[in-house]
Parts: structure tokens; sequence; C-alpha cells
């Protein structure tokens, strides 16, 4: 084991040791490498008069470029064409942690991480898989999840998923089979994994108030039975709550801190938080309880988690970075993340609305959604690929299909006016199908 891993593996250990066995053998090895990047950094503060070892190309002072690329970018090259750190702008992790803070007020005062910035939310996922999961893991899931977490987490990494209900039969969070999930799951294993997203995709939907401190109750509980409990929050659609029964604030935020058994840890980005798909920054944020000064031992956690980062993408694209701080500091922030928000919340409360109609009570049921891009609909009478395919084909309406049953509408991308149409137009799919399946019996 290389020395620096060691070093930081003692530093966690002695912080908790609970914490350092929850590491993946992978994120035991794990450093940041202390050779050319904390030689050029030593040499950008002292080196004044050449500097000889930044693996750029430079000129006049400033990194090289060309015309025509400068052309489409405003802010200087330093600030968009260079390397960024491994660990991301540390300017952009402060303002990010502040942001996340004042959304999340249970976190005031509890002794978290500076986040790590990740490559979005689905790199975060393989970084904190590299950290924390080990082959044969299990991973406790919802039976409503979004499909790439199979990627990641079986295929890439090893591990096994388990799933519960994510709903009741009354249509709330399936509180009880959660609990019956973990407890069953826990009774051969030392550490417990637990995946939440919420707002959920693809259903839309954000436990209450009380169910998300039940969720809260039955992890410490098993905590306080001697269980390892890693927490993984996917908080890629946070903030877009519709309705006043739903949660605002983070599950991390609950959850970190409160026992020294738990390690939550909050995965989230600005990809869908403030509209930017493509430019693909994410926050990797930990929480727990260790003894000593906490921050010793989340140093030497970032460190391992900017090591995974080195080791596969090197760093975050610094101008994506930059775009991201800039509108983050940008006196008219609020004010837009406002606008766009009652956007949605719109889309949301037309969808509802227009769901009550009873002409569509034999033709499917609504999942319960309250929050992020997306909503589900139950299909009663016909195959949920057949309906995907027909509504394609022959209206040129896109959905996505899920299972035998379930299909998956993201009024995300629908405008409001145009709510209406779009599920009379699955309503009539459904209707075809359905006289295709008569004529072809009699």
């Amino acid at each position: 084991m290389n020395p620096i891993a060691q070093e930081l593996n003692e530093t966690i250990q002695n912080a908790n040791p609970t914490i350092y066995d929850m590491l993946s053998r992978k994120g035991r090895n794990l450093y940041f490498p202390k050779g050319i990047l904390s030689q050029s950094a030593e040499a950008k503060e002292k080196a004044t008069k050449y500097n000889a070892t930044i693996g750029i190309a430079t000129e006049n002072g400033v990194p090289m470029h060309l015309a025509s690329v400068m052309s489409y970018i405003r802010l200087a090259p330093d600030q968009s064409l260079s390397y960024a750190p491994s660990f991301g702008l540390l300017n952009l992790r402060r303002t990010w942690q502040e942001h996340m803070v004042r959304k999340n007020p249970s976190v005031v005062g509890k002794a978290i991480s500076l986040p790590i910035v990740t490559n979005a939310i689905t790199h975060g996922l393989s970084v904190t898989a590299d950290m924390w999961i080990e082959e044969n893991d299990v991973i406790i899931l919802p039976d409503k999840i979004w499909g790439n977490y199979l990627l990641i987490f079986t295929v890439l990494h090893g591990a096994d998923i388990k799933q519960y209900p994510l709903f009741t039969s009354e249509g709330g969070f399936n509180l009880s089979a959660f609990e019956a999930t973990l407890r069953k799951e826990a009774r051969n294993r030392e550490k417990v994994v637990v995946l939440l997203n919420f707002p959920n995709n693809p259903t839309g939907y954000t436990p209450t108030v009380s169910e998300a401190q039940r969720i809260v109750e039955i992890v410490a509980d098993l905590a306080q039975g001697g269980k390892n409990v890693l927490v993984i929050t996917d908080d890629a659609y946070f903030g877009l709550f519709y309705d006043a029964q739903s949660i605002r604030e983070s599950l991390f935020s609950l959850l970190a801190g409160i026992h020294q058994r738990i390690m939550a840890i909050k995965l989230d980005a600005a990809t869908k938080e403030n509209y930017v798909w493509g430019l693909r920054v994410g926050f990797i944020t930990y929480g727990t309880v260790f003894k000593g000064n906490p921050k010793d031992a989340y140093d030497a956690l970032e460190k391992k988690t900017a090591g995974a980062v080195r080791g596969t993408i090197s760093n975050s694209p610094h101008l994506s970075q930059s775009i991201i701080l800039g509108s983050l500091n940008s006196e008219n922030y609020q004010t837009e993340k406002e606008e766009k928000f009652r956007i949605m919340r719109n889309r949301a409360n037309r969808v509802k609305e227009v769901l009550t109609d009873e002409k569509y009570g034999d033709a499917w049921d609504v999942y319960p959604f309250n929050s992020g891009y997306f909503m589900c609909l139950r299909l009663k009478t016909v195959n949920a690929e057949e309906l995907r395919l027909h509504l394609l084909n022959t209206y040129g309406v896109g959905v996505i299909s899920l299972g035998e049953t379930d299909i998956r509408v993201a009024f995300s991308c629908v405008e409001e006016d145009n709510i209406p149409e779009l599920f009379d137009i699955i309503f009539q799919g459904i209707r075809d199908l359905e006289r295709e399946r008569v004529a072809m019996q009699s």
C-alpha cells in the first residue's frame, strides 16, 4: 500500500474506525499523489522567475489558445482552458457548500466535508462506488429506479441490488417494506448500503416530512443495533418540490452526524438544479461523526476522493466550473431560479389537474408525484413497450416504458399548454391497442 494512502487510512481510523471499515479495498488504497501536482502547486506559489512545471502551453503569461476557440468563450483563458484541480475549484466548492447549507438548515452546526467536484452525478456515483462499494455488497433501492444504477453498481462494481416496493397501496412511501428489507439484509452483513433518490427518478416522488423522519429513525435504529450503514443520497432534482407536504431538505442533512456508524454521502449537481445539463458539474459531500478534529478526517476522505477523480478523468472542466461559480455569485441568481421553478411547478400542477379527468380511470393509475421532472402511469390494459412504440410510430410522441405496465412522462420538457393534448394522445394510443387486440381475437 502506498505510504500516503496508509497515512490517510490512519487518520480516518483514529477518528472513527467504523467509517474506515466501510471503505472498499480500493477506497483504502486510494490517495492523492504528491508528485507532479503538488510540485506544480508549490512552484505556482514560489517560482517568481520561471515556472517550468505546468503541463500546459503558455504564451505571454496566459494559457496558449486559438482565437477561434476563444471567440466562443467570454471568460479569460486562465478561467476556462487551463486545468482545474482534481478536488475542483476551491471557490466553487466553498460557494456550493454555502448554498447547500442555506437550502438544508438541518445541517447547520454539523461538521461535514467540503464538496469534491465530479463530472456530474453519474461520475459521482462511480467515484462513490470506487470508494465505498465492495464486490458482492448489497445496495438497497426501491423498485422504481434510474436504470443507470444497475450499470454503475452491478456491472462496473459487482454489487447486488435488493429492492422494496416504493409505494404502499394507499400511495405513500412504503416505510414497512423499506424497514423490512434493511433488517433482512442486515442480519448477515456488517455493512448495509442504502441509496435514497428524492425527488425520485422515475416517479417524481419525495417523501413527506413525517415519512422522511421515519426513514432516518429506521436507519439510526440499525446503526444503534451495531450495523454500519452507508447512506447515499442522490439529490439530482433537489429543490423542485411542488407541494407543501414533501420534505424540502435532503435526507443527507438529517442523517449527517447523527451516529458514528452512519456515513451519509450527498451527491448533487448543478446539472438539473441550475439547468446546465451539458456542463457536467457535480459534487460529493460526506457527513458522519468523527472524534477529535473532524476536519482532519474529512481532509483525508477528500484526498482519497480526489485521488479517484485524478485516476479516472483527472479533473472536471475548468470552463464549466467557472461558469457555475459565476452564476452562483450573480445578483440575479435567486430570481432566475425562482422563475424557472414556477414554470416547472405550473407544469406539474397542470399534469395533476389534467389527470383528474375520469375518462382516464380505466386506462391507467397515476403513481404519486410531487416533485422533480417526471411522473409515471401504471397501465391497466396494454403493454408499456407496445404503447411506447405505437405512440412513437403513429403519433410522433415519445415516452419511456418501464417494465410491462409503467410509462414515464417527462413533463419537464412539455410546455404547459401542450400537457392536455399529450395525455389525450397517450389515452388514444391505449384505445388503439385495445381495439387492435379485440380485432385480432374476433
